[in-house]
């Protein structure tokens, strides 16, 4: 074979190698593949290889750019070679524009292109032409590709599917994005505060001060980037930095108002000018439109005599609703809800007990990582990857992290002192309802209730327990359908009260007289028996049965001509299992009462508050002795 082509100059060729993720998954062009092959081609055609040009990776769309294809084309210019050698022309370029630019530049330095299986020669007109045909069609299939692409992706991005990290309060759940119970109050957090009228930075200093996720490394940019993100408010942008963006709205679970986010993004002019808000809302974030069930954003105006009107509303179905008419219903369905001794704050004893379940050996486990990290550092700065400085800094994290981490092992291993149990919170709460009838003005000094709460304490308290409150409208009044407080909260109470140890105010027929008794669920005799007798260390409680007549409702016994007042009522017979379709006509129920004009009382109130008694007694002594009985401490500060 002659080794000229049909101008009979001799060809000096540069063999371009290029291959994407995509390429290699489709059609299987490995480099190694396309080099063995074309080195081959080369030799047949007589072609003299003066080097290899090899882009891994990389794509040959429009205006892409590829090192070594730049570098083959600058060894052009320097007539180092004359001949661009391919597998396919695609290998080459996909883009129309791209191709005429490439055959101005290999006219313009008498060059040529070949490949190897589009049998393309640049040597005569209609060798010219064919390329760009090729490219032509090549280009239009990306198109397409990036047609059908588009679609899949904007139903995919419709259904919440979100092409994008997770951002801080969200969580994959099958690969939609949903809001991430544990994180997204810390979202909905950063909201608030910049609304209120703090910087970025304000609010940066302030979670790492707290160590929030135990991070002391949030920063204004972190901050910005979320008051920006449209997807707190169920929107998403594609393409953001793009030329053309799409915006798809309500594709997730927002976790803030569309009308809350938008006055965030207003706040910036007032942040600017270091204005600061005095306002707080009590349910900023937690009431839903009773018409479209969105949530209301909040606005307030405060009169010349300094005092504030909050309000919510939903832009869309134009509600406006007093915050008072909501503290009305709200504060009576708390009351009604379940007698929390100071609402959720009394709730104090199984949030401990849940806190001091922690399993130690999990927190070991972090010590022990964070050790190995340390050690770790320490090879790295041996080995010359950290400065001085930067070792110190690295260091300082890390024997922090484990500081906190061995205090939290000296807090669980304190509370052990606790040994908190479900018998401990029925008691705890059964002192606390006696003792409000006993010494009712001495209880109020102790007890803080819902109705002392400030408004920063309500709104708190709100945020911590509550996910949202929905509402609805009876003709022109504002009426609560329904409170969704926190699963962890929830699940946690209902589980105590299923058995038998928290108690609901339960509305009750006596006779011919109603009213309200604490009702428990089944709990066993011997555990009741054992309760009554630790009652007994701090009151003289008494205990009695009655009759429930099923199909009237009524309870049968005497109590208000005895002068007693009833602690607490639960069934003898776990009923829920024994009677499932209710067809039994009498329940028997105990009653632990006492007389209202208790002749025992205690020297020192103040154990009612700090302590309850142990488990370790089996009798009862009176008048009480504060020495002979045996206590626990339910205060973290008393153990000290």
């Amino acid at each position: 074979m002659s080794d000229d082509f049909d101008d009979g100059v001799k060809k000096y060729a540069g063999i371009y190698l290029r291959v994407s993720t995509e390429d290699q998954a489709t059609e299987g062009f490995s480099l190694a593949e396309q080099r063995q092959r074309l080195t081959e081609y080369c030799n047949f055609r007589n072609y003299k290889i003066v080097d290899y040009y090899e882009d891994a990776g990389l794509s040959a769309k429009k205006d892409n750019y590829r090192p070594e294809f730049e570098r083959m084309k600058e060894d052009i210019i320097d007539k180092k070679i004359n001949t661009m050698v391919a597998l396919k022309l695609d290998r080459v370029t996909r883009s129309l524009v791209d191709l005429e630019k490439l055959m101005d530049f290999i006219e313009d330095n008498d060059a040529y292109i070949d490949c190897a299986y589009d049998q393309i020669s640049t040597t005569t007109a209609n060798g010219k032409l064919y390329p760009r045909l090729i490219t032509l069609f090549s280009q239009l299939e990306i198109e397409r590709t990036s047609e059908r692409t588009k679609i899949g992706l904007a139903g995919a991005i419709k259904a919440g599917h979100l092409p994008s990290r997770e951002p801080l309060g969200y969580m994959r759940d099958n690969k939609k994005l949903v809001p991430d119970p544990t994180t997204k109050d810390i979202a909905i957090r950063i909201f608030k505060l910049y609304h209120e009228g703090n910087s970025y930075n304000t609010i940066a200093n302030i979670y790492n001060t707290e160590k929030v996720l135990g991070k002391d490394n949030w920063t204004d940019a972190t901050i910005y980037g979320i008051i920006q993100n449209e997807v707190y408010k169920g929107d998403y942008v594609h393409g953001k930095r793009t030329k053309h963006p799409t915006y798809y709205s309500n594709v997730v679970e927002p976790l803030v108002s569309p009308e809350f986010w938008e006055e965030c993004q207003l706040q910036k002019k007032n942040n600017q000018r270091a204005y600061k808000r005095n306002l707080t809302y009590h349910y900023l974030q937690k009431l839903k439109c009773p018409k479209c069930d969105n949530i209301l954003g909040g606005k307030a105006t405060t009169k010349k005599n300094g005092r504030s009107y909050y309000y919510y509303y939903c832009n869309d179905c134009k509600v406006n609703i007093k915050e008072k008419e909501i503290d009305e219903v709200f504060d009576s369905f708390i009351d009604k809800l379940v007698e929390f001794d100071s609402v959720v704050n009394q709730f104090f004893i199984p949030m401990i007990k849940q806190r001091f379940d922690e399993p130690n050996e999990e927190i070991k486990k972090e010590i022990k990582r964070q050790n190995d990290k340390l050690v770790r550092i320490k090879k790295a700065y041996i080995n010359g990857a950290f400065d001085l400085e930067e070792y110190n800094l690295e260091k300082k994290i890390v024997e922090e992290k484990i500081e906190k981490l061995n205090n939290e092992i000296d807090l669980t291993n304190s509370c052990e002192n606790f040994n908190f149990s479900p018998e401990d919170i029925l008691l705890k709460r059964d002192i606390d309802y006696i003792t409000k009838i006993t010494y009712p003005q001495d209880y109020d000094e102790n007890n803080k209730t819902w109705k002392d709460f400030t408004r920063v304490e309500k709104s708190n308290l709100i945020m911590n327990y509550i996910d949202d409150i929905k509402l609805c409208m009876i003709g022109k009044v504002v009426a609560i359908e329904n409170i969704n407080f926190r699963e962890s909260f929830w699940q946690s109470f209902n589980e105590l009260y299923k058995s038998g140890y928290i108690d609901m105010k339960t509305p009750a027929l006596f006779g011919n007289i109603v009213g309200n008794i604490r009702l428990s669920q089944y709990l066993p005799e011997d555990k009741v028996a054992s309760h009554i007798m630790r009652l007994r260390q701090y009151y003289n409680v008494g205990y009695e049965e009655a009759i429930y007549y099923v199909k009237k409702q009524v309870f049968f016994f005497n109590f208000f001509e005895d002068n007693k007042a009833i602690v607490r009522v639960f069934p003898l017979e776990d009923y829920i299992k024994k009677d499932p379709n209710i067809e039994m006509e009498v329940y028997k129920f105990g009653i632990i009462y006492v007389k209202e004009n208790n002749e025992y009382k205690l020297e020192d109130t103040s154990k009612l508050y700090n302590y309850i008694p142990d488990e370790s007694n089996d009798s009862v002594n009176y008048p009480i002795d504060e020495n002979s009985i045996g206590v626990k401490p339910i205060k973290l500060d008393l153990l000290k």
